[in-house]
């Protein structure tokens, strides 16, 4: 039987990039969320930002950050609802007997999963966890601490930004919203890998103008700003068609979550930075990268096989 094609090519383009508007568009709306910067142009030495003037918006101070999660929060709901709207079209359609509210759960992958993709991705960060280990900075090593490491890490404003509401709400909306609705167009799955993900990666694009303003608005703070953006556009593009290959492969939210969560704790890997505190480790510190990267590819496709996942099948 031919699977049938719920929505148009063209209309699940238009859902994702309004997707993508809502969640992007939400931190603009609101006075509170939004930036200011002065005029202010400063030469600096690289990498260093310039002082924060008393009238200006950084997206550090707490105003900002409490009104941006609101804001998130909110489109990541919106988006949802947009979804479940669609499904109520769906599940008027006379083959099929689910309800609204059931479609939208399953296809948004409010599912559980088993434990296997959680640990696909600290399998590929064996390197800069082991680098970790020798510079005893894993949880109640000699260098960790309770109180600096989690309390004031992961449960300060900047922290839950970081690391719980942005992976959270970006991999519903970018993942879970976006994929969806690519599915019900009947989208290849090549496609809804390695084109869907370019959304979330330009979701990034407007954070070089932050860049720009705070490294002094000079030729030398647009050339940062550039390069960060392409890096952060590359970087966040390839992290995208990782958990879109997870959301697709699994048929749950949850794996992507969680490995957003955690590569936003663990950071980039910095190999050199891990042998130059620990030259006598060299070899074993790039052994472990080698190891890490291989041992991801073995286990990607085995240990994210889930049987009846709805967009992979």
């Amino acid at each position: 039987m031919t699977p049938t094609a719920f929505l148009s090519t063209t209309s699940a383009h238009v859902l994702a990039a309004l997707f993508a508007t809502s969640y992007v568009g939400s931190i603009y709306i609101s006075k509170n969320a939004r930036l200011s910067f002065s005029n202010t142009r400063a030469r600096l030495d690289y990498g260093y930002a310039r002082p924060k003037e008393r009238d200006e918006r950084w997206r550090d101070d707490p105003d900002v950050i409490r009104a941006r999660l609101v804001a998130v929060s909110t489109a990541t709901f919106l988006c949802c609802a947009m979804v479940f709207a669609v499904m109520n079209s769906v599940s008027g359609n006379e083959t099929d007997q689910s309800t609204a509210p059931q479609l939208t759960v399953v296809h948004l992958g409010f599912t559980s999963s088993s434990i296997l993709p959680h640990l696909i991705t600290p399998v590929l960060f064996l390197g800069p966890l082991y680098g970790h280990f020798l510079l005893e900075t894993l949880p109640f090593q000699k260098h960790w601490s309770f109180e600096e490491d989690v309390l004031s890490s992961l449960f300060s404003l900047a922290g839950m930004r970081n690391y719980i509401v942005a992976p959270i709400t970006e991999e519903i909306v970018f993942r879970a919203c976006v994929l969806t609705v690519y599915n019900l167009a009947l989208a290849s799955r090549t496609r809804m890998i390695f084109l869907s993900p370019l959304v979330f990666g330009a979701a990034h694009i407007h954070h070089a103008w932050d860049t720009y303003n705070r490294y002094g608005r000079s030729p030398a703070a647009l050339k940062r700003a550039v390069i960060g953006t392409v890096f952060q556009f590359t970087y966040t593009s390839i992290f995208g068609f990782y958990c879109s290959y997870l959301f697709l492969r699994t048929g749950s939210v949850y794996p992507p979550i969680v490995a957003h969560i955690f590569c936003n704790i663990m950071g980039v890997p910095q190999p050199g930075y891990e042998i130059s505190q620990r030259p006598d480790r060299r070899l074993a510190i790039i052994v472990a990268y080698l190891i890490g990267i291989s041992g991801f590819v073995f286990v990607l496709p085995r240990w994210s096989y889930t049987q009846g996942s709805l967009h992979w099948n």
